[in-house]
This record gives C-alpha cells, structure tokens and sequence, in this order.
C-alpha cells in the first residue's frame, strides 16, 4: 500500500515518531544518574522477560546524535522524549544534577538543528526509587516532589522546548504498577493503587501550576493519557454492565477529573470494599483540571468487555483493576505480536467518544500509536514489515475520518522510532521503524520506516 494513497491532512499537521528515557537510553550509571524504580524492578529474578535490563538498552545516551539523524531522514517535525527524573534528581528531590540537565540541553540543541520540534515528556515511569522508598505514588508528597522536578527541567529547556507533557500513561503507572504489579514498582493493591491514581493527577496539576509560573511564553502543556473505546462484548445485560465497569477503570478515572472537573459515576460503588478514598483532598478537582493547551492521546487497540467472577472475594486481597472484566475481541480481528487485536476503526471511535463527552477539549495529539511484529533481519541487512505497514496505514485513515468527521486532531507521533526495551517483556518485542540489532547497536530502518517517511514527503 503506498503512504500516498491515504487523503491529505490538514495544513499544519505534525507528525512525528516517539520514544522514552528508560526504554532507550541506557548508561544507567553514568553522568550522576541515581536508581529508578526500573532499575530495581529489572534487577528482580523472574520479572523481566529473559533477565533483560535497561542497562544498555539503545544506548541512546551515547548515540542520541545518530539518532537525531535518523529523525531527519525520517523527516518528522517533532519527536516526542521522555526525560528519566533520575538523572536531574538522584533521589528525587533536591538540587538539579548539571550533568544530567546537560545531556537533554544538548539533545534539545541537537533537534533543533535538525529543524526538529522537540515535544518534552516529564515522566514515561522512571521513579526515582528513593521516592518508592518513602512510599511513592501512594503519597502525596511524590507529587508535590514531581511539580519541584517539573519546574527545574522547564526552568532550563523552556526557551527552547514548546511542547510539554508532565505524565505518560498515569493508568499503567498506577494500575499496572500498583495493582496488577506485571510493572515497576511490582506491587499488588487496592487502595494503594488508587492512591497512586490519584497523586499522579495531582502531581500533573501542580506540575502545570510550576510551570506556568515560570512561563518563557507560548509553551504548550499538556498530559497524555493512554485510553481504549470500550465496547461490550456482547448485549448481554452482564456484559453491558461490564463495559461500563471497564470504561470508568480505563479512562474516566483519568479524562473525568481532567477534562470535566468531576470524579467518576459508579467509582465509590465499584471500590467501596477496598478503599475509603481518603487521599482525596478539597480543592484537588480544581487542582486536577488545570486548562490545558493540549490533551497527548495513546492508543493501540479497542477494549471489548464481558463480564467475569471476582478473582478474589476478599477485599483485603482484591486489587484495584479486578473490576469482573475480561477481554473478549472479535476472532476475526488479527493481532500483533502482543496478541492486542488490531482495529482501526477503534481508534476513530475513541476519538469521536472524546470529542462528545468533553465539550471544551483541548486540541489533541496522537502521541503513541504503533505495533509490534515478528521482525526479522534478512541477509541482506534488511527488515521488511509489511504487518506495521498494514497497521499504520488503517490507524492513520481513522485519525483522517475523524478529522474530517469534526475531531481536532493536530499532530501524530508513530511508536516507536527505535526498537527498544520493551518493559516486562525486555527485547523480546519490536515496535520501532528502526531496528536495532542489539549486540553492535547497529541502527536498521525497517520498511515501515521507509513508508512513513514517503507518507511525510508527500505531504
């Protein structure tokens, strides 16, 4: 399929590839960087897919002039980064270390000379693991500790980095990390998960406080959520009632504080056996829903839910996300190499699902969308992926529907530009345009790569 064929989007569209500290960088122990809570977790037997690490990772830290290169050939307006908060804090609070200040500065220089927009993440999951010590995201004080974080790194990139996200995917931070415990910091809970859920939010709005008290002007700030159109499996009143159980855990929890001003309908009634919600503060829905200039999307695959028991009838046992929910797509749907079913059309959707439940919503980003695949090296030193070609394409026509369907949608940022270190599953899984041979670091563009980048200069 040619990347010509798809319709043209509108003037001004920004389109980009992403990436994220801990998956990339490496040099864990270099340039003052202190532990993060994936440097533990890594370092745990039987957590990580084949004892694989973030160690080396691409060994970004050293190589990020290359992969600048890449992004140019490529030629992406914007690439969105992740900046790893222990290499600015060691133990997360504190003084700026120079060094690690200095690695994303000349980074940000290195972009710009590429005539690349840099879109800043402040935080892509790299706790510092001496906040994790002193109770983490179930405390309030990490996230008034990440708004101090937050308004040193924007203190020293602003004038030069117009695009702000404070938080990446608050639900598999909180959820995956504090409930289900397949992420860092690997623990299994009920209302400490809620907790987490919540302070991140509040860190997010101290966050946007910081710094737009320190405003260069014309910075954008926004958060990207990671959200799912939910759909029942089937019109069962069980199933009915499970999609809706399943919406309010994979996104109100997160869009309704942020982008109506109101916890969500049927939370209370849904963990009253496992919490009292008591980290909730007055004032902290106001604090949450600071104006935003920009909402970041993530988006990989729809949720079809069907009602299922309880895994633990104990709430002293239950965790957060055991809300009777399993998933249950179509068959016919293909699947990546994740097993996550691929349907494009879900996407437009969720798009269109946010455009009608928020009135008022910020201009959004598609910050995350991509696949992963089975890629393999042929001998002739080159990848052919013609499955992230197929995915590519039909996600990219739904956002242009729903453009043209009403939805303002100002940008898209393909993941991942590298292949990288795929959290619990190590390297075990590719999502990149890039290939990256491990061993010898050899940077490989796949035929996606090739693909997007014509899809670019068409444009």
């Amino acid at each position: 399929m040619a990347a010509t064929d798809i319709p043209a989007f509108p003037a001004g569209f920004v389109w980009g590839a992403a990436t994220a500290a801990y998956q990339i960088e490496g040099a864990v122990d270099e340039g003052g960087r202190g532990r993060s809570i994936w440097d533990t977790f890594a370092a745990l037997p039987g957590k990580i897919a084949r004892g694989d690490t973030g160690e080396v990772a691409c060994d970004h830290y050293h190589r990020y002039r290359d992969d600048v290169a890449l992004l140019k050939d490529l030629g992406v307006g914007s690439y969105r980064f992740s900046v790893a908060w222990p290499r600015i804090q060691p133990d997360g609070k504190g003084p700026a270390n120079p060094e690690g200040l200095d690695f994303y500065s000349r980074l940000v220089d290195e972009l710009l000379g590429a005539g690349i927009t840099p879109c800043l993440t402040l935080y892509h999951w790299d706790l510092p693991q001496a906040l994790e010590d002193a109770g983490g995201w179930r405390v309030r004080d990490t996230a008034e500790r990440f708004a101090e974080y937050a308004g040193i790194v924007h203190a020293a990139l602003a004038d030069r980095v117009p695009m702000w996200i404070t938080l990446n995917e608050p639900y598999c931070s909180s959820f995956i990390g504090y409930a289900e415990g397949r992420h860092a910091p690997g623990a299994r809970e009920g209302h400490g998960a809620l907790a987490a859920a919540h302070h991140l939010l509040v860190g997010h709005g101290l966050a946007v406080q910081a710094m737009r008290a320190q405003a260069h002007g014309g910075e954008q700030l926004g958060i990207t959520v990671n959200l799912s159109h939910v759909t029942p499996a089937t019109q069962d009143a069980a199933d009915v009632a499970a999609a809706a159980r399943n919406e309010l855990l994979l996104n109100r929890v997160f869009t309704d504080p942020l982008l109506a001003g109101r916890y969500p309908a049927g939370e209370r009634e849904l963990w009253s056996p496992i919490s009292d919600f008591s980290f909730r503060r007055d004032g902290d829905l106001e604090l949450i829903g600071q104006p935003l200039d920009l909402l970041g999307l993530n988006n990989y695959f729809p949720s079809y839910a069907k009602h299922a028991p309880t895994a633990d009838e104990d709430p002293a046992y239950r965790v957060a996300t055991d809300v009777n929910v399993v998933e249950a797509p179509p068959a016919e749907l293909s699947r990546t190499a994740m097993g996550w079913p691929v349907e494009p059309a879900g996407l437009g959707r969720l798009l269109r699902w946010l455009r009608d439940e928020y009135p008022g919503l910020p201009p959004i980003y598609i910050t995350e969308n991509g696949s992963s695949y089975l890629d393999a090296l042929a001998p002739d030193k080159s990848v052919d992926d013609p499955g992230r070609v197929a995915y590519l394409d039909g996600h990219l026509r739904a956002v242009r529907d729903a453009i043209a369907d009403g939805v303002d949608v100002r940008g898209y940022y393909c993941w991942s530009l590298l292949d990288n270190f795929e959290w619990a599953l190590g390297y075990a899984k590719r999502f990149g345009l890039v290939y990256v041979d491990y061993p010898s670091q050899l940077r490989i563009p796949k035929s996606s790569y090739h693909w997007y980048r014509d899809l670019i200069a068409g444009r």
